[in-house]
């Protein structure tokens, strides 16, 4: 049973931070990146959410 759920959250450099951690673990790797579209809250094309795994977490 997973009992930690981590959440990290960046204003920027969200895509890099993900590139970071996954390249500090042996065992971690990037996952999905979701994208602001035209008509969005942020800038287009910007990150909007971006995944990672580290292990099983």
């Amino acid at each position: 049973m997973q009992k930690i759920k981590p959440f990290l959250w960046f204003d920027d450099d969200a895509e890099e931070a993900v590139q970071f951690y996954v390249s500090v673990f042996k065992n971690a790797k990037a996952g999905a990146v979701m994208r602001w579209g035209e008509g969005g809250l942020g800038k287009p094309g910007s990150v909007l959410t971006a995944s990672f795994t580290i292990g099983e977490q």
